[in-house]
């Protein structure tokens, strides 16, 4: 059997109006530290989006979820944020917002794999 490590995780949100509350999952971001692991997967489908407000800017949506994959990665890349350990980028990417792109609660679990668990959760939540 394998070793099971505790793993947190959160969903991504597209929020295009914050004072009708209403929004789309759009990705997830999963944090083991036992592996090391911060890494967000997402998908922008413009149709669904569309249905919220009508008009969406898929390009700003799109620069703002590039900036979790940075912060993601670390490094020069990530900004000042990146720059941080690892357990301070994925607090600093689930913090509470009230923009447009805003993340679930977070929540934990066990797992032997996190990239197949971010895998896994990315079908169950997001697609």
């Amino acid at each position: 059997m394998q070793e099971k490590h505790l793993f947190e995780y959160a969903v991504i949100r597209v929020v295009p109006s914050v004072e009708r509350e209403e929004f789309l999952n759009v990705g997830v971001i999963v944090y083991c530290s036992r592996e090391g692991f911060l890494q967000t997967m997402y998908t922008l489908r413009e149709e669904r989006l569309c249905a919220f407000s009508g008009k969406v800017e898929l390009e700003e949506l799109q620069e703002r979820l590039w900036a979790f994959e940075r912060v993601c990665k670390g490094g020069r890349e990530g900004g000042p944020i990146g720059q941080l350990p690892i357990a301070s980028r994925f607090r600093w990417l689930t913090a509470t917002r009230s923009t447009i792109i805003q993340t679930s609660a977070v929540h934990p679990g066990l797992c032997s794999n996190a990239a197949a668990t971010l895998e896994r959760l990315f079908q169950q939540l997001v697609l």
